[in-house]
């Protein structure tokens, strides 16, 4: 998709609202593209979240999560074929809380609320039930699946240091899912490791080093199962917050060739209960600022270079569920422009 197309409609649709103020005059220079997009610029998240989960005096989750979607939902399922195709990440905040009921895991309990927990959670699972579920509704729509992996399984957190998980990551959970996930003949395009656990983490965090010397394993692990190349899943990371450091330390360890696409994520106006949010979303000077977290990671791919450079794998404007005066409005629009 080329942007001069994408704007003009959304140009022209704030013209009309300012018309009532005042007369103003568009003039739209069509002749050049700025930016140019490819197949894989629209990516939806479907989050691990339950009902359960609430966040500044609001729950806007309902039953939006992984676990309790409606898979029958025309309007859903009509949106998602509309796009051909859609790409969809499975995974999100309690993706490293979650474990996989195959293989030597029997018991399969739901996310229960937990003060000590990973975001306020204890450890959920994803039935192969569900998972069955899950294929043959991104079969029927025409789905491109990244399923993002618990990268934390076999961790454990640190007594020293908050947030911190130590130890090396147990593949065998994620071995037995993909056994499972290839014997069905589900088509998945790529695996994300872990959910922000890069640099400070968010909830929580794995050292760089480590996390590089892991990424291996998973990817060895990938080209082990997946027996041909034209069908073996990518594997992209870290999925989080980019902090230069980190990532550097992470592509040295992990080497060229590891990781397929360098991925991050973008919330860039903050907690969504920002008092001054309707400022930030309408001021450009604000919005530009996260061009120097561009700037960054594309310095490390073009040192790096993975395969597949820099994806922007989650973002929102604004986290934890977004600011309930601004998100659902037109004002966010803004946001997606710039």
């Amino acid at each position: 998709m080329n942007f001069k197309f994408a704007f003009c409609p959304i140009i022209l649709l704030l013209s009309a609202s300012l018309s009532f103020a005042q007369n103003v005059n568009v003039v739209i220079h069509g002749a050049a593209s700025i930016a140019k997009t490819d197949d894989n610029f629209v990516f939806v998240t479907v989050d691990w979240w339950p009902a359960e989960k609430c966040d500044y005096n609001q729950c806007p989750w309902g039953k939006a999560g992984i676990l309790n979607l409606d898979l029958r939902y025309g309007a859903l399922i009509n949106a998602i074929k509309a796009f051909n195709p859609l790409r969809i990440k499975v995974g999100g905040s309690l993706q490293d809380n979650v474990v996989y009921e195959v293989g030597e895991v029997r018991s399969c309990p739901n996310f229960m609320k937990r003060e000590d927990g990973l975001f306020g959670f204890s450890q959920g699972c994803l039935s192969m039930e569900r998972w069955d579920q899950l294929n043959r509704f991104f079969n029927h729509t025409g789905v491109k699946l990244t399923f993002g992996l618990n990268a934390l399984f076999g961790r454990n957190e640190s007594q020293t240091e908050k947030c911190l998980w130590i130890g090396d990551w147990q593949p065998q959970n994620t071995r037995d899912f993909m056994q499972y996930t290839i014997s069905k003949g589900y088509k998945v395009d790529s695996y994300e490791f872990g959910n922000q656990l890069s640099g400070s983490g968010m909830g929580a965090k794995v050292d760089a080093k480590q996390y590089g010397k892991d990424v291996i394993v998973l990817k060895n692990l990938v080209k082990e199962l997946y027996a041909h190349p034209e069908t073996e899943p990518k594997v992209l990371g870290p999925g989080g917050f980019y902090e230069e450091k980190w990532f550097n330390t992470f592509l040295e360890v992990s080497g060229q060739g590891v990781v397929d696409g360098l991925t991050h994520h973008i919330y860039n106006l903050g907690p969504g209960d920002d008092p001054n949010m309707m400022n930030k979303v309408l001021d450009p000077s604000y919005l530009s600022q996260v061009s120097q977290t561009y700037k960054g990671v594309s310095d490390v791919v073009n040192k790096f270079r993975p395969q597949l450079g820099a994806w922007v794998s989650e973002s929102g404007g604004a986290l934890k569920g977004g600011s309930k005066d601004v998100s659902r409005t037109f004002a966010d629009g803004f946001w997606y422009l710039d």
